[in-house]
């Protein structure tokens, strides 16, 4: 009897719409992400929007209505460019990469990952006419508290964190459950041989071979540096049932 036909399950895929197409994939290529990429378990499309720019010159941007500094993409160019990405990935998460977007957590990053895949806008200048966020439905999205040149290494960064989240892609999944953020506080800290470094112990507790122990330490220094390094986490972890 012939085996049963396995069935195909497509990889998960970033789009990023970009001015600049061979930033990608940059580091994306190396270490674990790279690996991944190369086994297939995910792809990595660019769509250049220097290829939608009007006229001669091929014009992105133009001056911000109402006056100001600065130049704005423009929605003409920006809505075609989205439009393809839409086509070929339908069911994708749509990004727009930006300082006022939500802040990109461990939470949003496992919430893509189960997605079929993300179109990423990588915004320039002053950012995006706001028709194109409303029109084709961007979810806008900030790694942090800072404004950078470009979406571009905003959207590796959050490619980083989706893809190390795959099937297949880390090696022991349990490394992903005792990370930072993961139970809603920082991470404890880590020891490896020698024993002693320079006057410094590993802490005794860690070479006890009593789990229990090395447990409830490992969460009593993960709560103390929540405490200490993001208050911000720790309220919220004490507003927890």
């Amino acid at each position: 009897m012939a085996a049963p036909a396995q069935s195909h399950i497509p990889p998960w895929r970033a789009t990023v719409v970009t001015l600049f197409p061979e930033l990608f994939p940059g580091p994306l290529a190396a270490s674990l992400a790279g690996e991944a990429l190369k086994q297939g378990l995910w792809a990595l499309d660019s769509i250049a929007l220097r290829d939608f720019g009007l006229g001669r010159h091929r014009t992105v941007d133009d001056t911000p209505a109402g006056g100001g500094a600065g130049m704005v993409m423009r929605a003409d160019v920006l809505g075609p460019a989205l439009d393809k990405a839409i086509a070929a990935h339908p069911a994708a998460a749509r990004i727009y990469l930006s300082p006022r977007g939500a802040p990109l957590t461990q939470v949003a990053a496992r919430e893509l990952a189960a997605a079929p895949g993300a179109i990423l806008l990588a915004g320039r200048f002053e950012g995006i006419d706001q028709r194109v966020i409303e029109a084709r439905r961007l979810r806008e999205v900030s790694i942090g508290d800072y404004v950078l040149s470009g979406g571009e290494l905003a959207a590796m960064v959050l490619i980083d964190a989706v893809v190390r989240l795959l099937p297949g892609v880390v090696g022991a999944a349990a490394s992903l459950s005792e990370e930072s953020f993961e139970a809603g506080l920082l991470e404890y800290p880590h020891y490896t041989r020698p024993r002693d470094w320079e006057g410094l112990a590993i802490p005794e507790v860690l070479l006890s071979g009593d789990h229990k122990r090395i447990e409830a330490w490992r969460r009593a220094e993960a709560e103390r540096l929540t405490r200490e390094r993001r208050p911000d986490l720790w309220a919220r972890k004490k507003e927890e049932p």
